[in-house]
Parts: structure tokens; C-alpha cells; sequence
């Protein structure tokens, strides 16, 4: 047998085992730095597994994703009600209609202060941003004039399944004509 097939073998083996037992997405030059690899190597195993993975005409009950440039297994969209039938109800409790509204402020207007979520919704979000932060959906991303800024986080992308913020769907179909709403101010 080939040295190089065997050690190709080894890093996806190493790899894949790497990835059953994280609690976080993974960078690849983390993988890389781990297995003593060149990441773009790294990088053509992860493409070559998910690819793998994907493949319609044997469904798998994971996928393998990239989530911010850091790579996890997820369970299949395919599989989703059998998954959601088997947690225990309350593992994953349901955010608030509050929650999911200031949740959509910080996602679309990020950075933001916890002042411009507030005037945006017309109430007080203080509650609210304990929780979502508390929850790890967002966190303190910096400091304008004194004021802390927020910003979602990678397990935001996670639970939505978008590998980055350029996936959120655009707002403006729903939203009045803002171009009418700036010239009456």
C-alpha cells in the first residue's frame, strides 16, 4: 500500500474523529495545526467529506458545514422532526416574540447599542439583551462613546444555518419605502 494513500486515509480518518467530538465549529488551520498538515489540505478533505455527504442518493442523517469558515457535523434538515421529536421539550426553549424582535435589530443594524435597539423597538431591551446574551445568540462586539455595542455570534449563524451574515434574507420587501421615509424627515 501507497504511503501516501495511507497517510491521506489517516488525516480524513483524524479528521472526521476531530469533528464527531467538537463542541464548536473547527478552523481548518486549527485541523491543520493538529494533525501537522498543510491547511489547504486540511480545507480538500473537509470539501471532499461534505461533498460526500451530500450526496442526494444516499441520504446521510448529518451534513457537514462550514459556519463562518469553521467546519461541524449538523444533523440533516432532512431529519429535522425526528430530531425535534426525540429532545426532551424544554432543552431548547423558545425565544420570546421580544426576543426574536431585538434579536432581528442587533442582526441587521450590528454593531448597535443596546440605546439604538431600544429606539428602534420603542421599549426598554435591557431584559432582552441579558438574555440573548446569556442564550450566546450575541455578544459585546466594542464600545461607541461609552456605549457597549452589540453584534450576533457564530452560534447565531449556527442556529440559523447560514455560513455568514450575507445569507440573512433582505428586509426590504417588507419594509415601507424608506427612500420616502429619509425625504419626509
Amino acid at each position: 500500500m501507497n504511503d501516501s494513500v495511507s497517510s491521506d486515509t489517516h488525516v480524513r480518518g483524524a479528521i472526521e474523529a476531530i469533528l464527531m467530538v467538537v463542541d464548536e465549529p473547527v478552523a481548518p488551520a486549527d485541523l491543520a495545526a493538529a494533525l501537522d498538515v498543510p491547511e489547504p489540505s486540511v480545507i480538500s478533505v473537509l470539501e471532499g467529506l461534505r461533498d460526500e455527504f451530500a450526496n442526494p442518493d444516499h441520504p446521510r442523517g448529518f451534513e457537514l458545514r462550514a459556519t463562518d469558515g469553521r467546519w461541524r457535523f449538523y444533523s440533516s434538515p432532512l431529519y429535522a422532526d425526528a430530531v425535534g421529536a426525540f429532545l426532551v421539550e424544554g432543552q431548547s426553549a423558545r425565544l420570546s416574540q421580544a426576543a426574536l424582535e431585538t434579536l432581528a435589530v442587533i442582526a441587521y443594524r450590528q454593531p448597535v447599542t443596546r440605546g439604538q435597539v431600544s429606539q428602534i423597538r420603542g421599549v426598554n431591551v435591557d431584559t432582552v439583551v441579558k438574555t440573548l446574551s446569556a442564550r450566546g445568540l450575541i455578544t459585546e462586539v466594542g464600545e461607541q462613546g461609552g456605549a457597549v455595542l452589540f453584534g450576533t455570534t457564530t452560534q447565531f449563524l449556527e442556529r440559523l444555518g447560514l455560513s455568514s451574515l450575507d445569507e440573512l434574507p433582505p428586509l426590504a420587501p417588507f419594509l415601507p419605502d424608506l427612500a420616502a421615509i429619509d425625504e419626509a424627515s
